[in-house]
């Protein structure tokens, strides 16, 4: 008698089996993918790399991609090493202050009734800039005037009386004591009439006060009183400032470890070059000389502080403005002078890499010494004349191969004054050929162009063409290039993939380009399956 159980016992067993299969595909799938993106290096070196380089780490791991990457031809830019001066430079900040500031103020009480001047006009000293309400001290000018008169008539009289007495007194007509009472009288007139010229005098002052003159040459500032206003002498404000800028002055703070040189170089008269600089250091000001220092050294922070002084002719410093300043010290003549960018620091101290003549670059310990710009003096194992890599020496080791290039200006937009930038060339395609894309199209013939590619990867493949003699097909099928000439659809793979590519020789290209295709078409069974 049959077992009523196995038949449901079977019908488990063929489930668990189906689904044992499916999970078995879904990884078999998914270590395929993988396995074909982890080889995709491999494609590239193709027969060149095995037959002429050394057994390398595989591709795929870490180690290999780092000792790849080390032995490409790295992109470098240059800088030659010269002789030149280099200025010993002491960068500081300071703060601009003007010779001389005064503030405008009314000298007498009255009404504002003229503004000769503008805001921020360079004046000169004596110039007229307002006028107060004269009318009050024209009067007051008038009074003290008419008793000047008439003190002055009665001191004319009495030195008349004066007169007569003493010709009296000689033929003993009148008393000795008359003659003297008169004299008397004549000096006491002649200091009231000197104190009425002081009134007079006082009068034409106070009249001369409404109209207010600049006390000094310099720049106006803004004005602190309008027309019609009534200004008084006790003002704080004024009525405007002048600031003298033409020439101007810089105070700043150096380390009182240099003051011996500076006072030296300060009694020698020899003068100190001052430069002064925008907040970001990128254009400069102007260019002054240190003309004093200070007294005494600040306790607190042990510096010292200078006054330079700048003739600030285009106007471009302003009291109170901070400004980064470069105080010159000395000069070095003839220091052997690198880029600043060139000098790199590693466990051995600084160096630089030096390119040969053969394209390779070697290791040259230095020691930097001073900054002027952008070039530093050093000292060590180079030499004037030799090139140095100023930029692209992170990947760098000794005897790496390298490449010089010369960077792209910025891009400009179409249309704006000049064409798009186009992408620089590999030396080896460079030359003097037709555009390519009339090549293409007179080569292709009929043949459809190559589908675009996914990003990073490999051109689509189309239908299939066949390689013309000695030259390369497209993995597209477009049609077959000549092996002196870049085929268009090279731009769509890495740099370093272009690269080996154009120095493949015909067979190799055919071989590199099989294997493009083959790759591509598993990837899309896979894909598709």
């Amino acid at each position: 008698m049959e077992n009523p159980q196995l038949p449901g016992q079977r019908a488990f067993a063929r489930r668990t089996w189906l689904a044992a299969g499916a999970g078995l595909l879904a990884v078999g799938a998914g270590g395929y993918w993988w396995w074909t993106q982890r080889d995709a290096a491999d494609a590239v070196a193709g027969p060149q790399a095995g037959a002429s380089a050394p057994a390398l780490p595989a591709s795929g791991t870490a180690a290999g991609r780092r000792f790849a990457a080390a032995n490409r031809v790295q992109p470098v830019t240059v800088g030659t090493v010269r002789k030149q001066d280099i200025r010993v430079i002491h960068a500081a900040i300071g703060n601009i202050a003007a010779l001389n500031t005064a503030v405008v103020r009314a000298r007498v009480d009255g009404e504002l009734r003229a503004i000769r001047f503008k805001e921020g006009d360079q004046v000169r000293a004596g110039q007229l800039l307002a006028e107060i309400d004269p009318r009050a001290f024209e009067v007051a000018l008038a009074q003290a005037q008419g008793q000047l008169a008439r003190d002055q008539a009665q001191l004319r009289n009495a030195q008349l009386d004066l007169d007569r007495y003493k010709d009296l007194a000689s033929r003993d007509s009148i008393a000795r004591q008359q003659v003297d009472t008169q004299e008397a009288l004549v000096r006491q007139l002649q200091g009231t009439a000197q104190v009425n010229q002081a009134a007079v005098d006082n009068a034409r002052l106070m009249l001369s006060y409404t109209k207010v003159t600049a006390p000094i040459s310099g720049r106006l500032g803004l004005k602190q009183a309008d027309l019609g206003n009534l200004v008084r002498a006790g003002d704080a404000a004024g009525i405007v400032s002048i600031t003298q800028t033409q020439p101007i002055s810089v105070v700043f703070a150096v380390p009182e470890a240099l003051l011996p040189r500076i006072s030296a170089r300060l009694r020698a008269g020899e003068p100190l070059a001052v430069e002064a600089w925008d907040r970001e250091q990128r254009s400069r000001l102007a260019l002054g000389k240190v003309s004093t220092t200070d007294n005494a050294i600040d306790p607190v922070t042990g510096t010292i502080k200078l006054k330079a002084e700048f003739a600030n002719a285009e106007g471009t410093l302003f009291p109170n403005q901070f400004v980064n300043i470069r105080l010159q010290l000395e000069t070095l003549a003839d220091s052997v002078a690198v880029p600043v960018t060139a000098l790199q620091r590693g466990a051995r101290g600084a160096f630089v890499y030096v390119v040969k003549e053969d394209n390779t670059v070697t290791v040259r310990g230095v020691r930097p010494g001073v900054v002027d710009g952008d070039w530093m003096s050093v000292q060590g194992e180079v030499s004037p004349g030799e090139k140095v890599v100023t930029d692209g020496a992170d990947r760098l080791r000794e005897g790496a191969k390298v490449e010089t290039i010369t960077p792209l200006p910025a891009p400009r937009a179409p249309g704006a004054g000049g064409e798009a930038p186009q992408r620089r060339a590999p030396s080896s395609a460079a030359g003097s050929s037709p555009p390519r894309e009339k090549k293409d199209k007179e080569k292709a013939g009929s043949a459809p162009a190559a589908p675009p590619a996914p990003e990073g990867g490999a051109p689509k493949p189309a239908a299939a063409a066949k390689p013309a003699p000695g030259g390369a097909a497209a993995p597209g099928g477009a049609a077959a290039t000549p092996p002196g000439e870049r085929p268009p659809w090279l731009d769509r793979l890495p740099p370093e993939v272009q690269e080996r590519f154009m120095k493949m020789n015909p067979e190799q290209r055919k071989e590199f380009i099989e294997k493009l295709r083959e790759r591509r078409r598993q990837q899309q069974e896979s894909g598709g399956g």
